[in-house]
């Protein structure tokens, strides 16, 4: 993708991107305390445990962007390849008994108690940023295989492996997911990307192979009624959740699978209790402000002044519609269960910061274009 506009540099951010990404935020608080309430008040003994949090992430997320929103884009370019390093570093890291910490039955965490990152939620960001850097240097190279597609995919092999031994088949689907669409962007030709989708189907395979419990969550998602006490259990009480919500929903605070029989209200099933409680004109309105958000996204890549710039939202943007897509998709049973969060909504420090500091850095550019 070669930007060569001509016209005068705005200095202003995308206004539509900035209320689009605080109104999300503050859906999510908001939602998340109505969530979580029941579960903080009987495992914390304060309903308002998970909402405290996930508002001082949102605070400190806020500031995280407005700072990337007047701090240069083209300055990544210089920390690009440390940032990358520091990246494998922590995925490293986090594998290795004693140092990375087991929550919800993954090594995904760095820290103590329930203070701590997920390396995955910032490898996602590193790896955008060199991509952007490293295919915007060399976009000539891109519709050659050896050259040019093999050297950025073995980079992003060599992350989804690490993230793999976690495991975390949801943030390697959406690392990859992404790469996709950047080395879609920066040129890659199309029958390159379908021969890598045919080796793809193989690997999925043996993954499945591997961990027979991911086998069971396939066989669930095509018929969750038949293992409705075990596998398929997430997805019923998903489904029983979004069905009773009907077009204008129960009412907010007025869910009853947050009583302790959805699993993970506040992270991964979210989106069901707000369609619950929201039904689904609340439902539909998230959706719309996510496609804003996403559309915004896109016209500020095709518009930036450079190709860095372009390719750099074209993948923070790309980043955030998979990551809803999936996420969306398994609470709705499109998709078979996987641990992956709605973006500015679900709760969860690492994942909010992250995103925001992207969207942030999404502004920048978007001050930038001609």
């Amino acid at each position: 993708m070669n930007v060569a506009l001509k016209g005068k540099i705005k200095t202003y951010p995308d206004t539509l991107i900035i209320l689009s990404t605080l109104m999300l935020l503050g859906i999510g608080v908001i939602i998340v305390y109505s969530a979580s309430a029941v579960l903080a008040a009987q495992k914390m003994g304060d309903a308002f445990f998970y909402a405290q949090r996930q508002l001082m992430w949102a605070v400190l997320g806020i500031i995280s962007m407005f700072a990337m929103m007047n701090y240069d884009y083209h300055k990544l370019k210089k920390i690009a390849k440390p940032l990358l390093i520091i990246c494998f570093l922590f995925l490293i890291a986090v594998a290795i008994p004693g140092i990375g910490t087991v929550r919800g039955g993954s090594r995904a965490w760095l820290g103590i108690g329930s203070l701590g990152i997920q390396p995955s939620e910032f490898a996602k960001l590193g790896i955008i940023i060199y991509f952007a850097y490293m295919l915007s240097r060399y976009q000539d190279r891109i519709v050659e295989f050896k050259r040019g597609l093999l050297p950025p995919l073995g980079i992003a092999i060599a992350a989804v492996g690490l993230i793999m031994l976690e495991p975390d088949l949801g943030q390697s689907t959406v690392l990859m997911g992404t790469v996709i669409i950047i080395l879609f962007a920066a040129g890659a030709q199309i029958k390159h990307l379908l021969g890598l989708a045919s080796l793809a189907i193989p690997a999925f395979i043996a993954l499945v192979v591997v961990a027979p419990y991911r086998l069971k969550r396939i066989v669930a998602f095509m018929d969750p009624w038949a293992y409705q006490l075990d596998e398929g259990y997430h997805i019923i009480q998903s489904l029983y959740a979004i069905g009773p919500g009907g077009l204008l929903g129960l009412g907010l605070g007025r869910s009853r699978q947050k009583f302790l029989y959805l699993p993970e209200p506040q992270t991964d099933f979210i989106f069901s209790i707000l369609a619950e409680e929201l039904g689904f004109i609340g439902g539909a309105t998230l959706l719309a402000l996510f496609l804003l958000l996403v559309w915004r996204g896109l016209r500020t890549a095709i518009t930036a002044p450079d190709t860095f710039g372009s390719l750099l939202a074209v993948g923070i943007t790309g980043m955030i519609a998979v990551q809803v897509i999936i996420n969306v998709g398994v609470v709705t049973g499109s998709m078979p269960v996987t641990g992956i969060t709605l973006p500015f909504i679900s709760y969860g420090g690492s994942s909010l910061t992250l995103m925001l500091t992207g969207v942030g850095i999404l502004l920048n550019i978007s001050r930038q274009t001609r």
